[in-house]
């Protein structure tokens, strides 16, 4: 059985054009999460990314704090969706960076707001009625997270850390306790940036042992380092 700790990236860079690229914020989020494993003495025995630059990054910069050295390997299964294509097939008027950061900064409360446009715009994904509107299909996407589950599984390694996104955590751990599929973005809503949910897993158990957890922020500047985009 391998010890997992499934690690969120740090904050990426809302409402720039550049998603996929950590803020100043994901940046020490990251570093925090690598200090913290070194007082702890935690250490891996494999290293696993998700594809995305900001998977990559935030390994990168925990890896380094921590002052820790294993193999690592890229697993496609833990690719986080479109957010940008789910949202433009619910709202085509807002699909360019541009149209939606002016629709935002109309609005009194525009993180509120973008996160009840995103919701809905989930909920119209993960629905089943539009599943050919969009590149990769809610059960596609889900398809594919189990898929990077079982990689997990398959590694020889007993302590694994590995970078992924909220989708793909969420997924994971819906899927563990076995709740109703429906539900996944509950679990996935509340997910801090570098929080660790530790799964344990292997070819034939596997379980849940904690979920969403964050000790490394927490200290006299916590409320600016929890973020959740």
């Amino acid at each position: 059985m391998a010890s997992v700790l499934l690690i969120r990236h740090g904050q990426a860079s809302f409402g720039t054009a550049d998603y996929d690229r950590l803020s100043d914020v994901g940046q020490e989020q990251s570093r925090r999460l690598g200090r913290w494993f070194k007082h702890t003495g935690h250490v891996p025995d494999l290293i696993v990314v998700g594809p995305l630059r900001r998977h990559a990054h935030t390994a990168d910069l925990c890896v380094e704090a921590a002052g820790v050295s294993a193999p690592r390997i890229t697993i496609d299964g833990l690719d986080e969706f479109d957010h940008e294509e789910v949202l433009a097939r619910h709202r085509p008027e807002l699909a360019s960076h541009e149209a939606l950061v002016a629709e935002l900064a109309k609005l009194e409360h525009p993180h509120r707001a973008f996160q009840q446009m995103f919701s809905e715009a989930v909920a119209r994904w993960t629905g089943g009625e539009f599943d050919h509107e969009y590149t990769r299909s809610w059960p596609a996407f889900r398809a594919a997270v189990i898929g990077g589950m079982q990689a997990l599984a398959a590694q020889q390694a007993r302590t694994i850390w590995a970078f992924t996104s909220g989708g793909p955590i969420a997924v994971i751990a819906n899927a563990l306790v076995g709740a109703p599929i429906a539900e996944v973005f509950t679990l996935s809503w509340p997910l801090v940036n570098t929080s660790i949910s530790r799964v344990s897993i292997g070819p034939q158990r596997r379980s849940l042992i904690s979920y969403n957890g964050w000790p490394h922020l927490e200290g006299a500047d916590t409320k600016a380092m929890v973020t959740y985009r």
